[in-house]
Parts: structure tokens; C-alpha cells; sequence
């Protein structure tokens, strides 16, 4: 059972060293950068990876063509903010000896805020990210990607965790809300045929509160939960007011 770890990036000189580090057990390390103005290719091929250089298609494009020019049957995929912890590597590791599914999921743990979330729903947060090449692709989705296994796939869960340093900052996630996730989200939902209306963008903002701070203990996490709380709404006010304006446009 060999494993390639892959990791797309963009302008991420200040996380790809320590994902690459991170994974550094693995038989082979591809990188796949979409054009980085910054010391992002030159790093990760100083920490043993191997780095292609593809235009941006997408998220989920651009983590299907790492997975094509894998060589591996086995891919583990992660983002550049995320790290894989010992025990995880060493669960992984285990598998190499008695593996018997063609997929697995690990549960992702989000440090926001200088802390470790636990509400929210930011954990367990499972993601499909150790499988097999041959029995499940990259799903084509704007926003969301994910995994998605073949029929009569076997997907069990892995124990350990994958450790994701998410945004930066509260200014920073404020920008990519409005920039990336709410327009992105948008669209997505106007490509599968849902609308909105004045009453949905309405009571968009405080259902996504109260679903994040109450119904899913985003309060145990005190202020970083009451932000996440917060940004979830202006997320959910944002994406359906740009639904509106997609679905009016003339």
C-alpha cells in the first residue's frame, strides 16, 4: 500500500513547509500550484515534494489533476493550512498492514481564535481524504468539494485528527466570505436550480445564528463561537441576496 499525499496551493509559502513536513512519511509528495506569485513552489520543492504548476479550474479540479498525476494507488489529500498529527500518520501507517476499506474519514479539528473548536459543527467535521484512486474521484462542486466514492465502495472512519489552521484573522474572514465562499456558494446554488426570495434572505442570517450558536453548542467555544456564530450568518444573508441578484439579473 503506497500513498501519495497531495496538496494544492496558491500563495501559501507561510503553510506549505509544515503540511509537506506533516507528510513526510508518505511515498511520494505532489504539489500542484496554480501560478503562486510568491516562495510557495520553491519551498515545497526544498521539502521533498514533487510541484506542478496548473492554471486555476476550480477546487475540485485542481485536487482531481493532483490526483492524475499521482503515482500512487492510495492518495491522501489535504489543504496547505492542514497538517497531519502523529497519531493520525501512525493510524495510516497501520492501515498498510491491514487495510480494508477503499476510503476512509477523518475528522478535522479547526484552531480559530487561538483555540481548538468544538461547536459550531467545526468537529468532528469529518472529510473523505485517505482513498483509493480507482474507486472515487473529486465530485465537481464550486464550493464544498468532496470525495465522492464509487457504488459499493467500502468508507469507514479512521481515528486521529487533521489539524486545520483556518483564517488568519477576523479582517480576513470577512474577505473571504465576500470574496470566495458567499459568491461561490451563490452560484452553485443557481447552477443546481434553487431560488431565493425577500422572506429567505430575511430569515437567512438569524436561522444560521442560532443553528451554529445554540443547535449545533457553537457556544461552548465563548467568543470564537459567537464569531463563527455571527460570520455564519452574514455567510447565509450574503449568498442568498447574491442568489437574488443572479436570479433578477436582466
Amino acid at each position: 500500500m503506497k500513498i501519495s499525499a497531495t496538496i494544492i496551493t496558491f500563495n501559501e509559502q507561510a503553510n506549505i513547509q509544515a503540511a509537506c513536513e506533516s507528510v513526510a512519511w508518505a511515498d511520494e509528495i505532489v504539489v500542484v500550484d496554480s501560478e503562486s506569485t510568491d516562495s510557495t513552489r520553491e519551498i515545497a520543492k526544498a521539502a521533498g515534494a514533487q510541484v506542478l504548476v496548473n492554471s486555476w479550474p476550480g477546487f475540485a479540479d485542481q485536487k482531481q489533476f493532483a490526483v492524475d498525476h499521482a503515482r500512487n494507488e492510495w492518495i491522501f489529500s489535504l489543504d496547505a493550512d492542514e497538517r497531519c498529527t502523529d497519531e493520525l500518520k501512525t493510524l495510516i501507517q497501520n492501515l498498510r498492514e491491514s487495510n480494508l476499506a477503499d476510503g476512509y474519514q477523518i475528522a478535522r479539528r479547526t484552531f480559530y481564535q487561538g483555540k481548538w473548536i468544538k461547536g459550531g459543527g467545526w468537529y468532528p467535521d469529518r472529510q473523505l481524504r485517505l482513498f483509493k484512486r480507482s474507486a472515487g474521484h473529486w465530485k465537481k462542486r464550486l464550493i464544498h468539494e468532496s470525495v465522492e466514492m464509487n457504488p459499493g465502495s467500502k468508507v469507514e472512519i479512521l481515528g486521529g485528527d487533521l489539524l486545520h489552521f483556518t483564517v488568519r484573522d477576523a479582517a480576513y474572514h470577512h474577505r473571504m466570505i465576500g470574496e470566495r465562499y458567499a459568491p461561490l456558494a451563490a452560484k452553485q446554488m443557481f447552477d443546481e436550480g434553487r431560488r431565493t426570495s425577500a422572506m429567505k434572505i430575511a430569515t437567512a442570517a438569524p436561522s444560521a445564528f442560532v443553528r451554529s450558536l445554540i443547535l449545533k453548542t457553537g457556544f461552548r467555544d465563548g467568543l470564537a463561537g459567537i464569531s463563527i456564530a455571527s460570520f455564519a450568518a452574514h455567510h447565509a444573508f450574503l449568498k442568498n441576496l447574491m442568489l437574488w441578484e443572479m436570479q433578477n439579473k436582466k
